[in-house]
């Protein structure tokens, strides 16, 4: 299949968020790596500029954190429910880092880019 998943443009690696229950899982597992959350709207332009620039550059940090992708669209619930859990305001695209259960960075839009990723997993 290749670096692509057939049902997303997201690399396979990736872990889709489908369920609620997830979030749960995800908290729990950044206490042995940091997880990140990529929340995207996939009918805005913005949103896709940036996913593809996550894409191209995400494999650095591969090994370093787990990535979690949300289609926040199809997954409204799930995205409400991570604004209310993580009480970060709901914003899109947006990118939440979860380090040892607690969010340790978040930010939206334009400021999304794997430098932005990198810089804070490596100062974790």
């Amino acid at each position: 299949m290749g670096l692509f998943s057939r049902d997303n443009i997201i690399p396979t690696s990736w872990s889709p968020i489908t369920e609620e229950g997830q979030i749960k899982e995800i908290i729990q597992a950044s206490y042995e790596k940091p997880q990140v959350i990529f929340k995207d709207s996939t009918s805005c332009g913005i949103s896709a500029g940036v996913k593809n620039g996550l894409v191209g550059d995400w494999e650095n940090l591969s090994d370093k954190a787990d990535f979690n992708y949300l289609d926040l669209l199809s997954h409204r619930n799930i995205s409400n429910l991570i604004a209310q859990v993580s009480q970060v305001t709901h914003q899109s695209p947006q990118v939440i880092i979860y380090h040892q259960g607690e969010v340790v960075a978040d930010t939206s839009h334009h400021a999304i880019n794997m430098k932005y990723i990198e810089d804070v997993i490596v100062g974790l």
